[in-house]
This record gives C-alpha cells, structure tokens and sequence, in this order.
C-alpha cells in the first residue's frame, strides 16, 4: 500500500526531529573529545568546537604513562563488577520476594525500603559505622554500603509483579520450588529489566569517587575517578601558580582528559545492554 501525504510528512518531519535530538546529544560528547585534543590557547580562547586545534596529545601522555593511573583504572574496574554483581543478587531477591502480593509483611518490608529513601544516619554516623566494622581501605566499604538501590529495587518490584500469575502456578504444578522458579521461569523472562538495572549500577559504580575519597587514604586503593579528581585539583593549582608549559596545557584540557577516558568503558558496554531495553520479552510466554 502506497503511503498518504499526510504519512509521508510526518515520516519526513519525525525524522527531521529525531534528527536534531541525535545533533543535539552528539554535540557534548564531540565537543569534550574535541577540546581533549586541542591547544591550551585555543581552548582558553574558546575556539575549539568540532574539531581540535593546535592538536596535541601532552594531557593524555601524561596521564597514560602514570602507572598508577592504571592502578586505579584497573580498582575500578574490580569494584565496578564486584559491587554490581552483589547488587544485583540483592536487589533481585529483595524485589522478588515483594512482589508476591500474599507475603506476610509485605508491607513492612516495603516501608522499610522506602524509609531509607528519605532517612539516613548521615556523614559522620556512617563513617563511624564503616571505621568500627573495619571496613576503610578496603573494596567492602565502596561496595556494601551501596549493595541496594531503592530506587532499582522498587523498579524490578513492579517489573516482577507485572508478570502473570499463572507462570508461577504451573511451574509449582509441575514441582519447582521458589528458587526454581526464580531462575528458570522468571530471570529469563527478565532480562530487559536485568540488563537495565546492570548498567544503572554499574553507571554508578564506576562513576561514583566520594565513597573511595571518605574511607579510603591509600593512594594504589583509590579508583580511577578519585585519581582524576586528584590530578584536576593538582594541575589547575600548579598553572596557577605559574607552573610549566605542560601543567598549563595538562590545566585547560584536563576536565576534557579525563571525561573521554571515564565515560569510554560505559559507552563501549551501553550497545550491548541498550538491545534489551526494547523487546517483546513476553511474547508467547502466556498463551490464551
């Protein structure tokens, strides 16, 4: 069948418009890439927009050749799988477990998770928390006291409770236990919401710096993220104080540096993830 006008113009214009916002998206992420290859001049003088000028490659060799750069590189990396990995067990067995509509305390439960939403004991009672469980200098101060999202966990509650009863009870029929079910029935149904909540938690793991820069002082535990920070602060104070040409380059395209090298492992993991934001995940699962 042929397509209408009207059809047509609005093919035309939704591809116009999907357009500028793909332009629109692009041009930050074009523009850092951009100025982190640029001259100090050039980027002071606000000229770099698309392409680089006065290229130049001094921020990214001496960041690069620090090895403790790749220390803390490769402590994120460990982090970032590990405490996803215990997050998303616990979240999965919290959010499945309150999904079940005739759970006794159900309620409770919830409002325990959600109390923790508004109320905490605050800086200084966790830090004192984490320092008397002997957990500073070490992964299990990054990685436990953010092993559960609330927000995630009330996200894969309702994604759970959306799924048709009868599922569970024809595999009870045909004698799986909970766990049974869990794993065989339910996860693989699940893996547009698994897919998504990994890479929320693994976006903020890998992003994250303030919990590492609290109850962390050594400098081989720091990730990435701390490590940046500090050669930020150290470079823009050195230009400032009248240091050399190269800290004075390292300081007007060092935010630039170290945005590409943070934001370059997310982007390579994001296609393998974004394939199941978007599928029929419970087509033919429930016949009629």
């Amino acid at each position: 069948m042929r397509s209408s006008r009207g059809e047509r113009t609005f093919q035309v214009v939704n591809t116009l418009i999907l357009l500028g916002v793909v332009g629109v998206t692009l041009y930050p992420f074009v523009n850092i890439i951009a100025q982190s290859f640029s001259g100090e001049s050039f980027i002071r003088a606000g000229e770099v927009n698309l392409w680089p000028k006065g290229f130049n490659t001094t921020t990214y060799q001496l960041v690069l050749s620090d090895s403790l750069f790749w220390t803390n590189y490769r402590n994120t990396v460990v982090y970032t799988v590990v405490a996803t990995a215990i997050a998303m067990v616990l979240t999965t067995c919290y959010a499945y477990v309150l999904s079940k509509r005739k759970l006794r305390g159900r309620n409770v439960l919830i409002g325990i998770a959600v109390f923790t939403m508004f109320f905490n004991g605050g800086l200084i009672p966790n830090y004192v928390l984490i320092s008397s469980l002997g957990l500073t200098n070490s992964l299990w101060a990054i990685v436990l006291p953010n092993a559960i999202s609330v927000f995630n966990l009330l996200v894969m509650k309702s994604f759970f409770e959306n799924l048709p009863e009868e599922l569970d009870e024809a595999a009870q029929i045909d004698g799986l236990s909970t766990f049974g079910i869990l794993f065989r029935i339910v996860l693989p149904l699940s893996k547009a919401v698994m897919a998504t909540m990994v890479l929320f938690y693994a976006v903020a793991f890998w992003n994250s710096w303030f919990q590492a820069f609290l109850y962390m002082d050594r400098a081989d535990l720091f990730p990435v993220t701390v490590y940046l920070r500090n050669l930020i602060a150290g470079a823009s104070t050195a230009a400032s104080s009248g240091g050399g040409t190269d800290l004075a380059q390292v300081a007007s395209n060092i935010q630039s540096v170290t945005m590409v090298l943070t934001v370059l492992p997310i982007l390579c993991l994001y296609p393998f993830v974004q394939r199941h934001f978007v599928s029929g995940i419970m087509l033919g699962s429930v016949k009629g």
